[in-house]
């Protein structure tokens, strides 16, 4: 498996190893030893999946108190898949990482506790799947504002399908001066 650092503290963009013939592939998606020695040494508790339709735009998302680690990968599509560092003490502070994730790729994007997350689909149908380090818990659930201008994420669709609850996330600045 080749592991890419990217300039937010711990969070890992990961190529596994594909094997492929004529009748198609089989990948690992996940082996304890194998992420543990990438430094993804939490242990997951949960296993979520969405399906989503071009342009739908899901986050950016975090929990407030409980903060999740998530694994993240496509199994079928593609996605735009974003990480930002939403923490006012770090040096990345307001910063993100972005990476397309699609089912030829293979890749995954490991963000770790802490950040926010995001993704927007870019083929007409995308399943997205995700470990968990942490249970869901609705009440604890906080967001960024997708477009927050301050944050200028190079979204590659121009008018996403969003929830409503999305549509109305406060800016990272709000978020921090407890605007929200």
């Amino acid at each position: 498996m080749k592991v890419i650092e990217t300039p937010l503290s711990g969070v890992l963009i990961l190529e596994p190893r594909v094997f492929g013939d004529s009748r198609g592939f089989f990948i690992e998606s996940f082996q304890v030893d194998r992420y543990r020695d990438a430094g993804i040494d939490l242990a997951f508790v949960q296993d979520n999946q969405s399906r989503s339709t071009k342009s739908v735009l899901r986050g950016l998302h975090f929990q407030r108190t409980a903060p999740q680690g998530k694994l993240v990968r496509v199994s079928r599509g593609a996605v735009w898949d974003v990480a930002v560092d939403i923490d006012p003490q770090s040096p990345t502070y307001g910063q993100h990482v972005g990476v397309e994730l699609n089912d030829e790729n293979h890749r995954q994007m490991w963000v770790p506790p802490g950040y926010a997350h995001g993704f927007c689909v870019l083929s007409e149908v995308a399943d997205f799947e995700y470990k968990c380090t942490d249970y869901y818990r609705p009440e604890d659930e906080g967001a960024v504002l997708w477009n927050d201008p301050d944050l200028n994420i190079p979204w590659p669709v121009e008018n996403p399908r969003l929830s409503e609850k999305d549509l109305n996330n406060p800016t990272l600045r709000q978020l921090v001066k407890g605007d929200n």
